[in-house]
C-alpha cells in the first residue's frame, strides 16, 4: 500500500512538472483579440511617430593614423613621444572627439548660423518662468557671454551627432557624423578629419619653438660647464707635475716590476749563502780538520786536489818507510813534502770559510738594499696611481660635459633645421561622400518591431492577468484549487431587456435548453449520491452574495418537483428573493411565522402550480436570523415538514457573510456549495468551505455557476462549446448519464 502510495505521489509530481504547453496557447486565445488590438494600436502610434521624424543622413570619412611618423630627422626624441602602445592612438581617438577640435571646426564651418544647429522656436514651447506670478530677476548677460553660452550648446549638440569608430587590428578611425542635410554630415565628417590633422601640425610646430627655446637655454649653461671642466682638469695637471696620458705610472710599473725580479734573485742567493754558512757555524771543533767533511768543502776542486796530493805522498811515504828509516833524506823530504800540502790543504779550507761568511753578509745586505727599494717603488706607484685616479675623474666631467654640450648644440641645429618641415602623422584615406538615403528612421523596422514587441508585451501582459486572476474558472479549477468534487456547471444565460433574473424561471421556459439538461444532471447527482438513504433536506449556500444559490435552489427543486413533492423554503432571512421570484408578498406569512408561532403552517406554505413545488417564504424578517435558525422550534419544524414532504430545499444565507449555514449543516442531509465562474475568489470560496467542513456539514458537490461556454471553449477546447449547445453539460459519470 505504501509503495503504491509513493508511486502515486511521484506520478502526481511529475504531472505537475510538466509545461502544459496547450494551456499556454489556450490562454494567449482567450485574449488574442486584446493582444492583437494593443499591437495594432501601438503599431498605429508608432508609425505616426516615425513619420513624423526628420529623416538624418550620416556620413563617414575615414582616418589613417600612422603609428611611425615620416620625420626628415629624429626629432622625436626631442619631443618625448612613443608611438608604439596603444595608449597613443587611445589619445589620438579622444582628441578627436574633444571640444577643442569640435569648436574649430563649429567655426571654420559657421554652424553657429547654421539652420539645423539653431531651430525655429516651437509653437508650444514655453518657459517655466511664466507660470510663476512674479518676475524674478534675471542677470544681465554681455554679447560675449551670450556667443559663449550659444557656442557651448551648438558644441554639446556638434558632439552627441559626432561619433569616433576604430577599425579593429588596423590604424583607420571611422569619423561620422549625423545631420538632417546630407550635405553639412559630408562637410562635417571631412571637416574633422582635416582639423584633426591642422591641429597635429600646429602642436607640432610649438612643441618645436618650445623645444628650441629651451635648448639655447641650456646650451649657454653647459658652454659655461665645458670651460669650468676644463680648466679645473688643466690646473690639476700643473699643479701635481702630471706629464703623459697616464701620469708616469707606466714606468713606475715596469720599475717596481724590475725590482721585484731582483729581490728574488738576491733571496735566493741569500738563502743559499745562508744555508752554507749555517753549515760552517754548525762546525763546533776549532780544528781545521772538522772542515774537510762539510760537503761544500769537500767537493771543492782544489780542496779534491790537494786532498789527492796528500793521498799520493802519504802512500809514498808509507813506501819509503819500508826501506828507509825516518832519518833518511828521502823520509824527510816526504815527511817535509806531506807537511807542505797539509798546509796548503788548510789554508784554502780557512779561504774557503771565510768567503762562505763573506758572501752571506753580501747577499743579506743586498736582500735588504732591494727590500727598501722595492717599498719606495710601491709608495711611488700609488701616489701616482691616486694622482691618475683624480686626473680621470676630472677627464671623465669634462669629456661627459662636452659630449652633453655637443647633444644639444646638435639637437639645437636640427630642430632649427627643421622647424618649417613638419609632416602629419594623419591622412584622410577615403573622405565622406553625401549619402543618397538616411540613416534613420528605419521605418518599416521600427513599425515591425513595435508590432511584435508589443505583441510580445501584450502576450505576457496576458498571462500576468492570467496569474493574477484568482478566480474558479473551470471544473478542474473546483477540484484543484477548492480540492472538492465537482457536482454540475450551469451555463451564463442572456439576460434580456426589462427581464429581471430569468434564470429562476429557465428550467420551466425551456426546457430543452443547455441550462434545464444541466440542472437535471445536478438532480442525477443529487438522487445517486445517496440511493440507500436518500437526502430528503437539501441546502444551497456560496461565499458572497451574487453567484446563484436561490436560481439553483429554485431549479433543482422544480426539477425534483416533477418526480417528487418538493418543499422550497427561503432560509435567507436577510435578503429573501423566492417571495419575489414568485411574485408573492414580502409580507406574507413564511419560516419565521412559522417557527415563531404566529402563523400556521398552512398560511405558510404557497402553492406554485406553474412549478408544481411547495414555497416557504423567509417571512417577516426578524432581528436575529440567526437564533431563530438555531432554536429548537426550527428543528421541530423541520421534523414536522419531513414528514409531508419526499424533498426540502433550503435556500440560505452565504458562508462569508453570516454564519446561517453553520447552523443548517446540523439538519440537512445534503449540501450543495454554488461558486460563480470567473468571479468568486477561489480564497473565499476555500474558505467557506473550510468553515463548512469544521462544522460537519454534509457537502456533496460544488456547482459552478454561469459558466460562459464560450470562455469555457477557449480553456477546454471547441469540443466542449459545441456538446454544450447541442446537449447542455457533459457528464463525466457513466452512471450519471445513464440515469439521466
Amino acid at each position: 500500500m505504501d509503495t503504491t502510495a509513493s508511486q502515486d505521489r511521484f506520478s502526481h509530481q511529475m504531472q505537475d512538472e510538466v509545461i502544459d504547453l496547450r494551456q499556454y496557447w489556450m490562454t494567449i486565445n482567450r485574449h488574442k483579440w486584446g493582444i492583437f488590438g494593443f499591437a495594432l494600436i501601438v503599431s498605429i502610434l508608432t508609425t505616426l511617430v516615425v513619420f513624423s521624424m526628420k529623416p538624418a543622413y550620416r556620413a563617414t570619412a575615414t582616418l589613417l593614423i600612422e603609428s611611425q611618423q615620416a620625420n626628415v630627422v629624429s626629432i622625436e626624441e626631442v619631443y618625448g613621444l612613443d608611438t608604439k602602445n596603444n595608449e597613443y592612438y587611445l589619445t589620438q581617438f579622444e582628441i578627436l572627439k574633444s571640444r577643442q577640435l569640435a569648436e574649430k571646426v563649429i567655426l571654420k564651418l559657421n554652424l553657429v548660423e547654421h539652420p539645423e544647429f539653431n531651430p525655429e522656436p516651437s509653437a508650444f514651447s514655453f518657459n517655466w518662468r511664466d507660470l510663476l506670478p512674479v518676475e524674478l530677476p534675471q542677470k544681465e548677460l554681455t554679447a560675449d557671454e551670450l556667443a559663449k553660452i550659444k557656442l557651448q550648446h551648438i558644441t554639446n549638440s556638434f558632439l552627441q551627432r559626432l561619433s569616433v569608430a576604430p577599425v579593429r587590428k588596423t590604424q583607420l578611425v571611422k569619423i561620422t557624423f549625423e545631420a538632417n542635410s546630407p550635405l553639412l554630415a559630408a562637410q562635417v565628417a571631412n571637416a574633422v578629419g582635416d582639423a584633426y590633422i591642422e591641429n597635429n601640425l600646429d602642436s607640432r610646430l610649438q612643441l618645436t619653438y618650445k623645444a628650441s627655446e629651451w635648448l639655447m637655454e641650456r646650451l649657454s649653461g653647459l658652454r659655461d660647464q665645458v670651460n669650468a671642466a676644463e680648466d679645473k682638469l688643466q690646473e690639476y695637471r700643473n699643479r701635481e707635475g702630471i706629464v703623459g696620458s697616464d701620469g708616469g705610472a707606466e714606468i713606475a710599473n715596469n720599475e717596481l716590476s724590475l725590482i721585484s725580479t731582483r729581490l728574488v734573485d738576491a733571496r735566493r742567493k741569500r738563502l743559499e749563502a745562508e744555508s752554507l754558512h749555517r753549515q760552517i757555524k754548525a762546525v763546533a771543533s776549532p780544528d781545521l780538520e772538522a772542515y774537510e767533511n762539510i760537503p761544500l768543502i769537500l767537493n771543492h776542486p782544489l780542496i779534491r786536489d790537494l786532498k789527492r796530493a796528500e793521498l799520493e805522498i802519504a802512500l809514498k811515504k808509507a813506501d819509503l818507510s819500508k826501506r828507509y828509516g825516518p832519518k833518511h833524506p828521502q823520509m824527510q823530504a816526504a815527511e817535509s813534502e806531506l807537511k807542505d800540502v797539509r798546509s796548503s790543504l788548510y789554508n784554502q779550507i780557512k779561504r774557503i770559510v771565510s768567503s762562505v761568511e763573506n758572501d752571506y753578509r753580501i747577499a743579506l745586505t743586498n736582500e735588504r738594499s732591494l727590500k727598501a727599494d722595492q717599498e719606495k717603488a710601491k709608495q711611488s706607484l700609488q701616489a701616482i696611481n691616486n694622482k691618475d685616479h683624480r686626473l680621470k675623474s676630472l677627464e671623465k666631467e669634462a669629456e661627459s660635459t662636452r659630449q652633453l654640450y655637443d647633444t644639444f648644440f646638435n639637437r639645437l641645429n636640427e630642430t632649427n633645421a627643421t622647424g618649417n618641415l613638419q609632416t602629419a602623422n594623419a591622412r584622410i584615406s577615403d573622405p565622406a561622400v553625401v549619402p543618397m538615403k538616411p540613416a534613420k528612421p528605419k521605418k518599416k523596422l521600427i513599425v515591425v518591431l513595435s508590432f511584435v514587441a508589443s505583441l510580445m508585451f501584450g502576450v505576457v501582459l496576458a498571462f500576468l492577468m492570467e496569474a493574477l486572476n484568482n478566480t474558479v474558472k473551470t471544473a478542474a479549477d473546483v477540484e484543484t484549487k477548492l480540492q472538492s468534487t465537482m457536482l454540475g456547471l450551469l451555463p451564463l444565460l442572456t439576460q434580456k431587456k426589462g427581464e429581471e433574473e430569468s434564470s429562476y424561471k429557465a428550467y420551466i421556459t425551456d426546457p430543452q435548453s443547455p441550462y434545464a439538461e444541466s440542472v437535471r444532471t445536478i438532480r442525477t447527482g443529487v438522487v445517486l449520491s445517496a440511493l440507500d438513504n436518500p437526502h430528503k433536506i437539501l441546502c444551497c449556500t456560496s461565499s458572497i452574495p451574487g453567484e446563484g444559490k436561490t436560481s439553483l435552489a429554485i431549479n433543482l427543486a422544480t426539477s425534483l418537483g416533477q418526480m417528487e413533492k418538493v418543499l422550497l423554503i427561503d432560509a435567507d432571512m436577510r435578503r429573501p428573493s423566492i417571495a419575489k421570484a414568485f411574485s408573492l408578498s414580502n409580507k406574507s406569512p413564511g419560516l419565521s411565522n412559522l417557527v415563531a408561532g404566529t402563523s400556521k403552517l398552512e398560511q405558510c406554505i404557497h402553492r406554485a402550480d406553474i412549478n408544481n413545488i411547495d414555497l416557504m417564504t423567509a417571512g417577516t424578517l426578524p432581528p436575529n436570523p440567526l437564533d431563530l435558525l438555531a432554536s429548537k422550534r426550527f428543528a421541530k419544524v423541520l421534523e414536522a415538514l419531513e414528514t409531508h414532504y419526499d424533498r426540502i430545499v433550503i435556500d440560505t444565507a452565504p458562508t462569508q457573510a453570516v454564519s446561517d449555514a453553520l447552523v443548517l449543516a446540523q439538519h440537512v442531509g445534503a449540501m450543495i456549495y454554488v461558486v460563480k465562474a470567473d468571479s468568486t475568489n477561489y480564497q473565499q470560496a476555500k474558505a467557506g468551505l473550510k468553515r463548512l467542513k469544521e462544522a460537519n456539514a454534509p457537502i456533496i458537490g460544488v456547482v459552478l455557476n454561469q459558466l460562459d461556454t464560450k470562455k469555457a471553449s477557449k480553456y477546454y477546447g471547441n469540443d466542449y462549446e459545441g456538446y454544450y449547445d447541442s446537449y447542455g453539460y457533459v457528464e463525466q459519470d457513466p452512471a450519471v448519464k445513464s440515469s439521466t
